[in-house]
This record gives structure tokens, sequence and C-alpha cells, in this order.
């Protein structure tokens, strides 16, 4: 079994992350404009008093009228926090806020969370009850058993909407589904199974449950806990473990394991011995799932016997039994059917869409967010990654079916391919992209220099880099400042990484000699003038490292402008030949992406420079896996009114029909007509209105102008400016970019170095 390296970080960095711009997590914004007098007259009073009305006289008129029917709170008392025990209901605020932040990534559901200062289940209880009506679920998370087991019980009977302990049923749904596929691989009936859980906690009695209600007998489990074997007649058994106690001699994991086909651990590492997994049957499922080590290592089984099939709690094996899997989108099915209860049929029908999920042939867009090797459903690959942006269509539109058939929904779903449609629009594509970048690179682990190596952001950027095996960082600066900033970040002075700088007389000589060799002629430049370039200037240094294949990209800028950065490695690199230099942002703002140019390069391009940016563009725009559609954008619209500055857009899009290019085009045109749908039917004749995602603006001053006040006024992630047509992979990060900002950039230097053909020296 292949074990990858999960990303670390210091204390530090997380305590940075967490408080960095607004402290926290999450924040709540507006879903309607408030410009106006009349909007506030709409939102507040008096104008608020319609909606009132109307859910006095029909309670169900707060799913239309409020966010009832999206909103999830997230609630817990800090008794269980993670694996670090009880420390209270404020300590727990960052983990709850967490799961409000992978509520909203993975399904579009907002999430608000909430952390009741009590030990007293009847409490807490009461608390729930009677701001409940506030939300469209609850999501319990972080109690400790039993009081997570009493709380859920009572809520679920009292309450009308779903009520959902995470620990339990979610751990449960994704190990069911495990479990499903384990024994169709192993050719073992769900009904014949022998299943040993070790652990009697929350989680384990859930999975138990579960298993059961999926066709396991209740005589073929036997649950261990700390004392031993769960056995009727034993004594001092609480009422949740004397339902799982069967007639048994076993008293201990090592009496019941001998011939057991399936352990599940849900308890410490090291309960689960070599010896024991010798005695279990042919074909053993070994779930060994406690966190963060488990109860045998895989390395540990296959040392033993080479026919198991393994799963684990952690990211670094196959087969991640992982919460997130299940989750969000058992709450997406839920809310949007305005679900009473989430019942076991809901539960059992979102482990199967789980199973056959990863049955189902893995598209490439799959493949790249998981690292760029294509799984096979297996032993390796019973369970679907967290990223495959699959989960979303498939899980909530079987839990909303399960839901509707068994009776327990408010509302139905006509058409579930529409719905499915509509779940796929909720992902941010920003994240599925930069996954499958990432996964790319880390496997060709290119060497990136960062040339402005004694920035924090920079140094952060690029140690992040490493940490998380994108490639190879390498810094330019001084040494002994560069350590200071590491030290000063909260990492060990000494940390691995690469410094280079003009001391190294070697590279300095080579460098100088083929900027001489470049320069002498094209800018009238002497030896010297280039040796004090070398020396003195970073982003020339870089530059050179790059272009003298010392590194395969570069990643510069943040400390000074944009232009400046350009005109220094523009001394060093030319623009690849027969193609446009110019610049690409890619900007994703409530599910859809769009890519502008250009933003940074040439000020007022003509019919020929905007042909050729759109043919780069297109090629651009396919390596990040789009289809490119591409508007020339204008204050006209195919002529009305005809100005002169909109004839070079006009006859920017004749030159492409002359080229007979390989991608849709039109304009000239607004930038709404370009992006929204309702003007499709103005404008029958063109392929791409209401559909366009890359924009081709008409000078430097409109891009620029238009992608930083998206950038600073709106949620829109934006990442770039990408250098297109420069003759070797480097980029720019503009002034003052987050570490984050970089290392996409970064990244993406990396993937291009390897994705596109660049000229040697």
């Amino acid at each position: 079994m292949k074990k990858t390296k999960v990303d670390h970080y210091t204390d530090k960095e997380a305590l940075e992350f967490h408080s960095h711009k607004k402290p926290g997590k999450i924040e709540i914004s507006s879903s309607k404009n408030m410009t106006t007098k009349r909007d506030l007259a709409l939102a507040y009073s008096p104008g608020v008093a319609a909606p009132v009305r109307a859910i006095s006289e029909n309670p169900e008129a707060a799913f239309d009228y409020t966010s009832k029917g999206n909103l999830v709170a997230v609630i817990s008392n800090g008794s269980a926090i993670l694996g670090m025990g009880n420390l209270g209901a404020l300590a727990s605020k960052p983990v709850m806020e967490g799961k409000a932040v992978l509520f909203k990534r993975f399904a579009d559901i907002d999430s608000i969370d909430l952390e009741i200062d009590s030990s007293d289940p009847n409490e807490i209880i009461n608390s729930i009850k009677n701001f409940a009506p506030s939300f469209g679920g609850i999501n319990l998370e972080d109690i400790a058993a039993p009081d997570c087991f009493i709380i859920e019980d009572k809520l679920k009977e009292i309450l009308d909407i779903p009520v959902f302990h995470d620990d339990q049923h979610g751990t449960a749904i994704i190990t069911t589904a495990a479990l499903i596929n384990a024994l169709d691989i192993s050719k073992k009936k769900i009904d014949e199974v022998k299943i040993v859980v070790n652990g009697a906690g929350a989680s384990a009695m859930a999975c138990t449950n579960l298993f059961k209600k999926s066709g396991v007998p209740q005589k073929n489990i036997t649950m261990v806990d700390r004392t031993g074997v769960i056995f009727r007649g034993r004594e001092n058994l609480n009422q949740w473990k004397s339902s799982h106690a069967i007639d048994t001699k076993d008293r201990s994991l090592n009496d019941a394991i001998k011939d057991a086909d399936v352990f599940l651990g849900l308890s410490a590492k090291g309960a689960l011995t070599k010896d024991m997994v010798k005695k279990m049957s042919k074909n053993p499922i070994i779930f060994a799932c406690a966190n963060p080590d488990p109860e045998i290592t895989p390395e540990e089984i296959e040392e033993v016997r080479n026919d198991a099939i393994i799963a684990t709690g952690r990211s670094d094996y196959p087969n991640q039994v992982n919460n997130l899997i299940g989750f969000p989108y058992i709450f997406r099915g839920a809310l949007d059917i305005r679900a009473k209860t989430i019942n076991d049929e809901m539960k059992i029908a979102a482990a199967h869409a789980i199973a056959n999920l990863a049955k189902e042939s893995v598209p490439d867009e799959v493949v790249a967010a998981m690292g760029g090797e294509r799984p096979y459903y297996g032993k390796d690959y019973i369970i679907p990654s967290t990223f495959d942006p699959r989960l979303i269509s498939v899980i909530p539109a079987a839990v909303a079916k399960a839901a509707m058939d068994t009776g327990v929904a408010r509302i139905k779903i006509n058409d579930f391919e529409v719905y499915k449609d509509q779940l796929k629009q909720r992902l941010d594509p920003t994240v599925t992209i930069m996954q499958g970048v990432n996964s790319y690179i880390k496997k060709k682990q290119k060497r990136v220099v960062f040339a402005d190596g004694e920035d924090e952001n920079m140094l952060k950027a690029a140690i992040a880099f490493k940490k998380s095996k994108l490639g190879i960082p390498i810094l330019v600066g001084k040494e002994e400042l560069i350590k200071n900033q590491i030290k000063k970040i909260g990492f060990n002075e000494n940390f691995d990484i690469e410094i280079v700088n003009s001391k190294d007389k070697v590279k300095r000589d080579k460098y100088v000699k083929y900027l001489f060799k470049k320069l002498q002629r094209e800018k009238g430049m002497l030896e010297w003038d280039c040796d004090r370039l070398v020396r003195n200037d970073r982003v020339i240094w870089a530059s050179c490292m790059v272009a003298c294949e010392d590194a395969d990209a570069m990643v510069t800028g943040n400390t000074r402008r944009y232009s400046s950065s350009l005109e220094k490695i523009i001394k060093v690199v030319d623009p690849r030949q027969g193609e446009i230099m110019f610049g690409l942002n890619l900007i994703v703002n409530r599910g859809k992406t769009i890519f502008l140019c250009d933003t940074s390069v040439i000020e007022y391009p003509d019919a020929k420079q905007l042909a050729e940016m759109a043919k780069s563009a297109a090629r651009v725009v396919r390596l990040f896996g789009f289809d490119p559609k591409i508007a020339f954008l204008s204050h006209s619209t195919f002529g009305e009114p005809a100005t002169d500055r909109t004839k070079r857009l006009s006859d920017a899009v004749e030159i492409l029909k002359k080229d007979n290019v390989d991608f849709k085009f039109d304009g000239e045109m607004q930038p709404d007509v370009a992006l929204e749908e309702v003007y499709k039917e103005l404008y029958p004749f063109s392929e791409i209105v209401g559909s366009s995602n890359v924009l081709i603006m008409p000078s430097q001053h409109s891009a620029a102008i238009s992608y930083k006040m998206i950038k600073s006024m709106s949620r829109a992630k934006v990442i770039g400016p990408l250098l297109v047509g420069l003759g070797q992979p480097i980029e720019i990060a503009p002034l003052r970019s987050s570490t984050s900002d970089i290392i996409n950039l970064a990244s993406i230097a990396a993937y291009s170095a390897d994705v596109i053909q660049y000229k040697k020296n």
C-alpha cells in the first residue's frame, strides 16, 4: 500500500492563518443588495412585515422567505474535541467554524457555529430546542458519549428538522460504503461475514448500527471495549452497549479476531497486532480508523499477509475513511427537499451512492484532482476521493430520493437530472483547478526560484511550497537575512531550503556571459553593465537561473510594481517565438470562471494584437481544462453604437474568421451580454452570448481597472495575472500579494514548465 506524505505546519502558521485580516474563518454577508433607501425599506421596515405575516399564517413559508432552508447550526459543548478531550465550549469554536467552512466549500450550505457552555444534556437539549426554528438542520459535533446519544435521540423526537451527529453517522456512512465495496472485492456476503468492532464510543456504536441496518446479522458482530468483549450477561453495561451484546465465549479481542472477516477499529494505536491479523480469515477487511495513529499500520499488515483490504482514517494512505465525503452532501440533499429528519434509509442511500461512485470510471478532471494517477476500483480504491467533484451531484440526489420515498420530505424533486446539474453548479471550480495543477506538479518536482527571498510573504510561500511537496523552491537573497526571517516566522533557522545569491562566482560568471551575449548588440550594454545587473538585482539573477536552466521556473513581484519586474525580466528572457505577451487573470465568482486579458502588458492593442491574444488565451484556457469561448468587450454590442474605438475589436473578429481558429469567439459586445444568459434571445446568431469565459478587454487600462475592482469589491477569487507569451515559465505576483496568491503563481509556473514547450538556450 503506497503511502504519501501529509503537509505539516507550525503552530505559529496555524495561529496566523486564523488571525489574518479578520479573526476566525467565517463571516456573514448579505444575499441582497442594500444600496438604496428602497432596498432598506424592503429588507426591513416596512417591507419585512409582508414575510412576517406570511410566516405567521404558514410556518412553512419560512423556507421561502428566509435563509432557514439553507442554514445549518453547528453545535458543540467541547466535551470531546477531536482527539484532545474535554476542553470546553469556547475552545471548540475553531473546530466548529472549520465545520461551517466545509459545509460552504463542499456543498454551498450556510452554517453558524453555536457553542453551548454546559455539560448537562437536558440544558443542551432545551437550548437547541429553543433556537431550532431558525435553522433547516442541526449538526452536532464533538459531544462526548453517552451525552451525544441522549441529546440526539431527544432532539430527533421533538424537532421536525434533520438532527445529525456527524461523529457518529458521518463515520458510519463512509465506513458502510467502504464495507460494501470491500465485501464485493473480496467476494464475501454481507449476511455471512464475521465482524469485530474494537471500540464502543459514539462512532463505533453508529457504525455497528448501520452495518446491521445494511444486512449484517446481530450475532455476527462482536464489539470490544477497554474491558473486553461485550457479551450477554456482562455486568455494568449501559443501555447502548447492552444493545450490542451477543452470546459468545470470546472475552478478548485476541479471542474474537480468530477467523474474523472484518475488523473495524475506532479505538487506539496498537490495539490490533500482527499476530491477530494472521488469525483472520482469507481476504480480511481491516479498517484501522483510530486517529491520528491507526490500530495497526498498513505496512505492518502487509508484513504478515498480502490479501488484506485496508482502510484508515488518514489521508496519507489509500482508502481514507473521511467524514468529509458524507456530511456536507447528506445535509445538501436533506435541505433541498426540506426533510423532517435524516433517517436510516437516507444514510444507507448515501452509503450506496458513495460505494457506487468508486466503481465508476474516473474522468480526467478527477484524475487531475487526485494526483494524476488514474485510480481503479479495487483494493486500494474502495472510497472516492474527498476532492471528487462528482460527490456533489451523486450523494444529495440519493439522499433526497430516499427522503421522498420514506415520506420525510416536505417538497419533491420532479426531475433528478436537472437537480444534479444544479448541484454541480454550486462548487467553486478554482479549488478543483488548483488541486489539479498541484497534484500534477507534485509528481514533477520542478525547481522554482522565488526571486524576492527576503520578503516575508515570498519566504512563507516558498516554505509552504516545499512542505506541500509541490516542488523544490530556491530563494534568492542574503543568507543571513533569510535565515533570520525563517526564524521569525516560526521555523528553525536551519530549515532545509536552498538559498542562492551573487556570491556564487561560478553562476555569476555564467549569467554575466549569457546576459552580455544577449544585450551587447541588442541594448548596447558593456560587460561590466551586465555584471552590475547580475550582482545587484535579484530579478535579473533569478531570470538568468531559468534562462540558463539552473531552475525550471520562477516567481517574483510582491515587493515592486508589476511593470518594474517585467522590465527586468524581458532584459533576460524574450517572448515566445510567434506569440504575443500579455497578462491573463483567472477570476471565479459564484461558481462561474472567467479569464480576463490583457491586464498587464499592452496598453492599447491593435486588431492584430487582439486576435493574437485570443489565440494564446485559448491555448492557456485549455491547459486548465476549459473550452474557450472568447468575447471581445467594448462599450458597444455588435456595432451599436459604432465608434472608432470599436473598429479594432470587430477587425480582430474578422482576422480570427479568416484564420479558421478552432475555438468559439465573437464581438464586440458589452460584458453583460457576454456573461448573462438573458441576452441569448436578443442575439441568437451568436454562440457565445451569455456563456463567454474569456474576455478580451479593449485596453490595458480597462482590464486592470476591472480585475482590481472585482478583487477589491467582490468575493471573487482572482488568480494572476498569469504572464502569457514569455519565453520561459516566469510569473509576476502583484504588489503586496498574499502567501496563497504567490503559491498559486509558483504552482502555475511549475506547471507551465512541464506542459509548455519552451525554447532551450
